[in-house]
């Protein structure tokens, strides 16, 4: 019998963003597949556990930890980088196979908790695509709430203006091609909205959701030393972070 999986959206860190269908989905799974990220990262998985707890009605489910493979770090901005990361979603991707063909029986379900949605900026379909040429899965997708929609809830403004188009897009793309309207930031390590004209306005936020949730606003020019500083504490602090930010150009 073919193995079920859940890739299952668990919003942007409140649990509160979870939604019935998750909610469904969790109470279906008997076995939760999560990656080791190594210590830094152990809130993540305290977060998955906390949602289960908080949401499954009968016991009896458990959690498999997977050890996340090296990765080969290449500078985004250099040809060998969609190698490095196809080589790293190949080796994710028979971790994964071989932790489904022995942890979930024939007929059982596993799921995938992705945080956010699955589909923006994760890796997870794609490699389970890869996963099910070797290993007999069906899987379902059941989204999330994005970070997008809660910076934009948290600073309660719309995500585009009237009749205007907005690009999602990454800190390195930022810093090679420029601002040329509204756009929402996600993937920057490296403040990239610096190169911004100064009264370019910006919404930013970190650990959305979260009790740890920082929020900023104005122009460039008046906040942009700020987040560069906050930022730069609070994964000194947590050992990681995830930010995101919405830009819109002035004459916008």
């Amino acid at each position: 019998m073919t193995r079920r999986i859940h890739v299952i959206g668990i919003g942007a860190g409140d649990p509160d963003y979870v939604t019935a269908q998750a909610v469904a989905a969790l109470n279906d799974t008997r076995v939760f597949f999560v990656m080791d990220k190594g210590e830094a990262k152990d809130e993540l998985v305290a977060l998955r556990r906390l949602i289960c707890e908080r949401f499954i009605r009968e016991p009896g489910y458990r959690f498999v930890e997977l050890p996340d493979p090296p990765r080969n770090r290449v500078a985004p901005d250099t040809p060998a980088y969609r190698q490095a990361v196809a080589d790293w979603h190949a080796r994710r991707a028979r971790l994964w196979a071989d932790a489904i063909a022995s942890e979930l029986g024939p007929g059982d379900v596993g799921a995938f908790l992705a945080w956010g949605d699955p589909s923006l900026y994760d890796s997870t379909l794609r490699i389970l695509e890869t996963v099910s040429a070797h290993v007999d899965i069906d899987y379902d997708v059941i989204p999330g709430i994005t970070a997008i929609q809660a910076l934009t809830a948290r600073h309660r403004i719309p995500l585009n203006e009237v009749g205007e188009p907005v690009l999602i897009t990454t800190g390195r793309q930022l810093r090679t091609h420029g601002l040329t309207g509204d756009a929402v930031v996600m993937l920057d390590g490296e403040c990239s909205f610096r190169v911004c004209p100064p009264d370019t306005r910006i919404w930013w936020g970190a650990y959305l959701g979260t009790p740890d949730e920082i929020l900023v606003a104005g122009t460039v020019g008046e906040v942009g030393d700020k987040i560069t500083e906050l930022r730069a504490a609070a994964r000194e602090r947590h050992g990681w972070i995830m930010d995101t930010y919405l830009l819109r150009p002035a004459s916008r």
